[in-house]
């Protein structure tokens, strides 16, 4: 069991469920998994740079390492080449524990009914290029086979995470300015990305190999992928936790559930904000206008687009979730041409994820927004771009609170 953590490496992801507790970067606390159920569905996919910047997208656009065949991490080590593609597995449940799993456990978690398929990776928080990342290291050759069938026939991608590379989320890649196929810090030297791979699995942001995890310290075998198709995944979910020790955090991913037993819920006036809690969320966004992006942070002084939204609401007592797609959940969608001041903005701006909620900004009036946009630039008043726009949300304390 780990005692102590390395430099710039964390086991913490409950800044991203309760961002009110001050986060400890001096020891390790438990992986907490955001756990959602609409919006973990989203698929991993990849975007990387094609051969030629006029041609079209292509089926494998990542560009191989110039030496595949000599990791990063281990310069005196040969990587082993990546196995093809075998069963597509889709994965419904991501567990996390504090000590790695057991031989013992595992036995267990598999006889649940249900269970077709599993897979162990290394889960933590590591600091790249001074942000908190937080990443997964898995064995390619069989994690490839829990991602979609796009990003697991990729065989240049897996091949560069095999090398020592890292694949980061578009939204860190884009908006974090982690440029593809660039040398970042990390908290044992320079990582190249190699892709950009949104992962699907709630908060994380980033996938290196196995070899690479633990070249960077992440502790062994604490995390787990669960795949079973045919079971009801809250069944699922309580049954597998009922077999692991106190303190273990799960989510579910590509949910399989009864279909809803209530009608389409109504939204009555009371359900919104006051006229009085939407001028102190508007004046508190735009009290931080001019200050910078950082990708991650939660203000007061730097903010990434979800982080501002989190931060200005909360002044007016409302309880908002940390990223854009859960904030795409605060309540009920109304027209673009309805939208008041205070309500949310959304837009899909993934290539990678087409599906996937990427970019928040809150609504101005006038056909203006307020944001915080991406690296480089700073929160500020714009007009409203239509392009790649997913929908307008009018947020309703009772609905973002339970998120």
């Amino acid at each position: 069991m780990f005692t102590r953590a390395p430099s710039g490496i964390r086991q913490d992801l409950s800044f991203l469920v309760d961002t009110r507790r001050r986060r400890d970067h001096r020891r390790l606390i438990p992986f907490i998994v955001v756990a959602l159920v609409a919006v973990l569905t989203a698929d991993v996919l990849l975007l990387a740079e094609v051969r030629r910047p006029q041609a079209p997208p292509v089926a494998d656009p990542v560009r191989p390492r110039p030496e595949p065949r000599q990791s990063l991490m281990a310069k005196t080590k040969t990587v082993e080449p990546v196995k093809p593609l075998g069963t597509l597995h889709k994965p419904h449940l991501f567990v996390v524990t504090r000590k790695p799993f057991t031989s013992k456990q595992l036995a267990k978690i598999a006889k649940v009914p249900g269970v077709r398929a599993m897979e162990l990776a290394d889960a933590a928080s590591v600091t790249l290029d001074g942000k908190r990342v937080q990443t997964l290291a898995v064995s390619p050759s069989t994690f490839r086979a829990y991602t979609p069938k796009v990003t697991a026939s990729s065989d240049p991608l897996w091949a560069n995470v095999a090398a020592g590379d890292v694949a980061v989320s578009f939204v860190l890649g884009n908006d974090g300015g982690l440029s593809l196929h660039s040398k970042v810090s990390g908290p044992r030297g320079p990582l190249r990305i190699g892709a950009y791979a949104t992962t699907g699995l709630g908060a994380v942001d980033a996938v290196v190999s196995r070899e690479t995890g633990r070249a960077l310290g992440l502790p062994r075998d604490n995390a787990l992928i669960i795949s079973a198709p045919k079971a009801d995944s809250a069944d699922l979910q309580r049954r597998v936790m009922k077999l692991l020790p106190k303190g273990t955090q799960s989510a579910m991913v590509n949910p399989v559930l009864p279909p809803p037993q209530t009608r389409e819920r109504n939204w009555p006036t009371g359900s919104f904000m006051t006229g009085e809690q939407l001028t102190a969320a508007l004046t508190a966004a735009a009290s931080k206008l001019g200050r910078p992006y950082v990708w991650g942070a939660e203000g007061p002084s730097t903010f990434d687009c979800s982080g501002l939204v989190q931060w200005a609401y909360g002044r007016a007592g409302v309880r908002m979730p940390r990223v854009t797609h859960q904030q795409w959940l605060a309540g009920p969608q109304v027209p673009l041409s309805q939208a008041q001041p205070g309500d949310l903005l959304f837009w899909r701006n993934d290539p990678t994820n087409p599906a996937y909620i990427s970019h928040v900004a809150i609504y101005w009036g006038k056909g203006k927004m307020l944001h915080a946009p991406r690296t480089g630039d700073v929160v500020k008043i714009a007009p409203i771009s239509t392009r790649n726009l997913a929908g307008v949300v009018r947020v309703s304390p009772q609905a973002a609170g339970r998120v």
